[in-house]
């Protein structure tokens, strides 16, 4: 490790200690010990983030390098001088304790790559996970925070481009959100789940709004329609009859779901809009501009 990360190393350790120990010299045995026992305890607390940010800062050095002024991979004809050899290109995208490493190479380029990842990780104490990593192609695609990330051919054209849907998984975990909240047994009053339901489709279709989503949005809206639109009837012995006359409009369009003044959030109201920043262009949000901002008017760019 850097003198940095094992200075941030003991700060934490010392922070862990509640300041019951005596101070001792740094030895890194017993450090390593005690970032897996903080770890064991720490995982997905808030904790968690920051042990991932300081111990894998050592790897994001290691692999930025070469995209340093003056790096082995600065400046794209000093890239493609490199895929002219043979040679292959990286770079890492990180998010925690959550990173890819995108290789512009043979496979072999890659399986060396990875080697090399481990043996940096090593003398950190940490190791990577046999199931959770994968070699792939882009065609193949790979999931990342909950985003299925894919190279495939453009519908109705010759033209490949990268695509970013939306996983399995998170669809799958909403779905289950939404019947547990739906459930028939439910004793909850309409209006406390309508805003529940409200805030975690809220929250989940702005995290999923830059991603090819419209079609999915549209399903789910289906699907969370069609979900209270039942439970509201088995909780009211409606008839359809009576669901009609509540939920649509004379002409026979229907309505909003409204309940004591709770409408039911709709998911493809939510504006899909794809995100076409890339590698050094992506824009900080503090200096975007004609972003006025004042000290009465100061607003967080995260949603």
């Amino acid at each position: 490790t850097t003198p940095t990360t094992r200075h941030d190393i003991r700060i934490l350790l010392d922070m862990s200690r509640n300041l019951r120990d005596t101070p001792r010299p740094f030895q890194p045995a017993v450090a390593q010990r005690h970032i897996e026992a903080e770890v064991a305890n720490c995982v997905g607390g808030v904790m968690s983030p920051l042990l991932a940010n300081i111990a894998l800062s050592v790897l994001d050095e290691h692999l930025h390098g070469g995209w340093q002024p003056a790096g082995e991979m600065s400046t794209s004809s000093i890239r493609a001088r490199r895929r002219s050899k043979g040679q292959p290109n990286w770079r890492i995208v990180r998010y925690a304790d959550d990173f890819v490493v995108l290789v512009h190479g043979s496979r072999a380029d890659v399986e060396a790559l990875r080697e090399e990842v481990a043996t940096v990780l090593q003398p950190l104490g940490l190791r990577l996970s046999e199931s959770k990593t994968q070699v792939v192609h882009m065609s193949e695609g790979f999931d990342f925070l909950g985003f299925r990330i894919q190279w495939r051919r453009k519908y109705g054209t010759n033209k490949w481009h990268v695509y970013t849907f939306i996983g399995t998984r998170p669809i799958r975990s909403l779905k289950a959100k939404i019947r547990a909240l739906t459930n028939r047994t439910s004793q909850q009053s309409p209006r406390d789940v309508l805003i529940r339901l409200n805030q975690i489709m809220r929250g989940w279709a702005n995290y999923f709004k830059h991603a090819v989503a419209k079609h999915t949005f549209h399903a789910l809206a289906h699907f969370v329609w069609w979900r209270v639109v039942r439970w509201l009837r088995t909780l009211h012995r409606w008839k359809w009859k009576a669901v009609r006359r509540r939920f649509t409009t004379p002409d026979g369009r229907w309505k909003p779901i409204t309940v004591d003044g709770i409408e039911l959030f709709n998911l493809e109201t939510v504006p899909v809009t794809r995100y076409r920043y890339r590698g050094n262009t992506i824009p900080n949000p503090w200096t975007l501009r004609n972003h006025a901002t004042t000290a009465e008017t100061v607003e967080s760019p995260v949603r």
